[in-house]
């Protein structure tokens, strides 16, 4: 069972960070550190960004479920 849940946690962990490189940048990071804003209204995500979002949110959930438990398991 640990490895099976050990080899999962590679995956998505692999899956994780390619999901999370290949979101577009949406801002300029000088200004977010600065705080200001450039006035534009933020808009929805639509079709691959809304995607990869999804996608994202689902492999951070995994991400977390199976480091507690694989932690309770190698806890025993």
């Amino acid at each position: 069972m640990y490895n099976f849940l050990l080899t999962a946690f590679i995956v998505v962990c692999v899956l994780l960070i390619i999901m999370v490189v290949m979101q577009p940048s949406k801002s300029n990071a000088a200004s977010m550190l600065s705080g200001s804003d450039d006035g534009q209204p933020k808009a929805k995500a639509r079709g691959f960004e809304a995607f990869l979002i999804k996608a994202t949110t689902v492999l951070g959930i995994l991400f977390f479920v199976l480091a507690l438990a694989l932690a309770y398991l190698s806890a025993k």
